[in-house]
């Protein structure tokens, strides 16, 4: 009975309700029922059964909303965890109860988009998604309002391209269903493959990445740097599956390698501390994209799936706990510059062990949970352990990638916490900050040392008994052994390189200011990104005065009857009218219809999404 109540329990219309409830319960009591929606998703991505669920009809076409498998399951293990975590930062950040509201139907829809078992509620919720995320980016208001159209514009053009790869998939197999085989060979894959690149951070179509994440409320920043991001790079394994032998995987492979470097390059030369994460969240996501690359191309890459799915999951606990990390430094120093800190830690303890943790994390240091996930794509790559030859050379670019990593977060943790004496007196975390810091730091520390608990999670890897987990690869049968020698002295040398790298361009690094090429690449794209928000907002403000204006007149005719009549009166030739004197003392008759675009836009979604849902039900 128990487990067929969980198969009705669908995740994200409990946090969409959740949501709701926000808007009008107190605070306290709102925020809770927030963070006890996404328990509630946590628990039930832990125990409920595999399968379809709440399978149906939509205008014709079967759909199955709630799908659970492995892959979902681990996702929305991670996804829950990290929801709840969220709330409680937000609560103690003073984050308003708009934004949370904001922010949770954003979970919803990216909890949706995971738990998909076909392409077609897939698009909707990838839809509901962008619309969404924007919302919670535009609440901030002053330049998150432009950042925020530019992401939208972003997502909305990698959106179409996704709904024209659903529709040609559609054409060539006849059905949404996913069939564990992805997307359909050709032209559906090509648009997938392009679209979704979009919100993984493709080289080239990334810069709403470090453009959009700086600019928001601290809180809100926490909720982007994972949701849109970590849940796409799911799909697109969803597309290009384990053993699809896809003739796009190479690619994709090779992309994600370019990504690790090319994130890492410009989080380096970073001076804002959230624009560096946020080139790290492309850096990252390369390692994922190039373990969902190497799955779809090499038969049988049971460790690459494995570890691009692990490091998906790692990714969830240590980007959010770095961004709360510097959020709380934002917070209490107001200061976004990391080369204008130096010697918080003294000051902000707190802080600067929940920064540590997710640094050791991010950077693959033995004895966290990057290491695990990291070392799997490294072996995955190597042609001397599972790879082949001709994935030597990404191989060598995830080695640049892991460097560069090191040295930006090397950097990032010396410059806020440990160079020089604290210019400010300023408080540690409060208690509510400290708490989701420290919960998802304990998270990342367990999966290091428990790394068995990590590989049980990881839905390609099979346990044999006695920690012993197997996998097959393309010439052989292999086995996981994460705190060998062998791994262990990599880590050492890749740790030891960076460190005296950073000595030597500690001094130079700190005076160079270069700018993303891709911003100079693309100048167009921020010319018609202003034009078009501005001619999207005037002829909105055109729109609301004449609706507002409307409204408004036939309101004062309402309550003004016989002086509406006069005044017409007034306008015909030969009409002779008497003066006569108003009821309401002369005051004007008031009415409030007065919203902000983005209470609009929400409020359009939410009934949009009932009467889908009505349909669908």
């Amino acid at each position: 009975m128990e487990l067929e109540v969980l198969s009705l329990a669908y995740p994200p219309l409990l946090i969409f309700a959740a949501a709701l409830l926000v808007l009008v319960l107190p605070r306290i009591a709102g925020f809770t029922v927030g963070a006890l929606s996404l328990a509630a998703v946590l628990a039930i991505s832990l125990v409920a059964p595999e399968g379809q669920h709440l399978a149906g009809t939509f205008l014709g076409f079967e759909v199955v909303p709630y799908y659970i498998d492995d892959f979902s399951r681990m996702v929305g293990l991670g996804l829950g965890f990290l929801g709840v975590c969220s709330v409680i930062y937000a609560y103690s950040s003073e984050a308003s109860t708009t934004l949370v509201a904001f922010a949770l139907v954003y979970v919803a829809s990216s909890v949706g988009a995971a738990f998909a078992g076909d392409w077609l509620v897939l698009l909707f919720m990838w839809e509901l998604m962008a619309v969404t995320s924007t919302l919670v980016v535009w609440h901030y208001g002053g330049d998150a309002v432009r950042a925020g159209f530019r992401y939208a514009l972003f997502h909305g053009t990698g959106g179409v391209l996704v709904m024209l790869a659903v529709a040609a998939h559609y054409v060539q197999t006849g059905t949404f269903i996913y069939d564990g085989t992805g997307i359909a060979d050709g032209i559906p894959a090509l648009l997938a493959v392009l679209g979704m690149g979009v919100n993984v951070a493709f080289i080239g179509v990334h810069t709403w990445l470090p453009d959009t994440y700086p600019r928001p409320h601290i809180a809100a920043s926490v909720f982007l740097s994972v949701y849109t991001t970590k849940t796409s790079a799911f799909v697109l394994y969803r597309a290009f599956p384990i053993g699809a032998e896809s003739d796009l995987g190479i690619y994709i492979a090779y992309m994600g390698g370019l990504m690790s470097v090319y994130g890492a390059t410009f989080a380096l030369l970073q001076h804002d501390m959230r624009a560096l994460l946020s080139y790290h969240i492309q850096a990252q996501l390369g390692y994922i994209v190039a373990g969902i690359g190497m799955g779809a191309w090499m038969i049988e890459s049971e460790i690459a799936v494995a570890g691009a799915m692990s490091h998906l999951f790692n990714n969830i606990l240590f980007k959010s706990l770095l961004f709360m990390a510097v959020g709380v430094v934002i917070y209490r120093t107001g200061e976004e510059d990391l080369y204008e800190l130096g010697g918080l830690w003294r000051e902000m303890p707190l802080t600067a062990i929940g920064f540590g943790l997710g640094a050791l994390s991010i950077t693959a240091i033995p004895g966290f949970n990057g290491y695990v996930s990291k070392g799997m794509l490294f072996d995955a790559a190597d042609p001397h352990y599972y790879g082949i030859e001709a994935s030597e050379p990404l191989y060598w670019l995830l080695w640049l990638g892991a460097i560069g990593t090191l040295l930006s977060f090397i950097k990032l943790g010396y410059y806020v916490f440990f160079h020089g004496e604290s210019d400010v007196s300023v408080p540690d975390a409060k208690p509510g900050q400290t708490v989701a810091m420290l919960g998802l730091g304990a998270a990342c520390v367990l999966f290091g040392v428990w790394w068995e608990g990590l590989a049980d999670l990881a839905p390609t890897l099979h346990a044999h008994g006695g920690g012993e987990f197997t996998f097959a690869y393309p010439n052989d049968e292999g086995h996981m052994h994460p705190y060998s020698t062998s791994h262990l002295q990599t880590a050492g040398i890749l740790t030891g390189v960076a460190a005296v790298t950073f000595v030597v361009v500690r001094k130079p690094l700190s005076k160079l200011d270069l700018g993303d090429p891709a911003m100079i690449v693309y100048p167009v794209t921020y010319h018609v990104s202003r034009w078009t928000m501005l001619a999207v907002t005037e002829i909105y403000a055109a729109v609301d005065r004449a609706v507002v204006g409307g409204v408004k007149r036939c309101y004062w005719i309402g309550n003004n009857p016989v002086l509406a009549v006069d005044a017409a009166a007034r306008r015909l030739p030969l009409v002779d009218v008497e003066e006569r004197q108003p009821t309401d003392g002369g005051r004007p008759s008031t009415i409030h219809l007065r919203t902000s675009i983005g209470t609009t836009v929400l409020l359009l979604t939410l009934v949009l999404t009932v009467v889908l849902w009505l349909l669908v039900v």
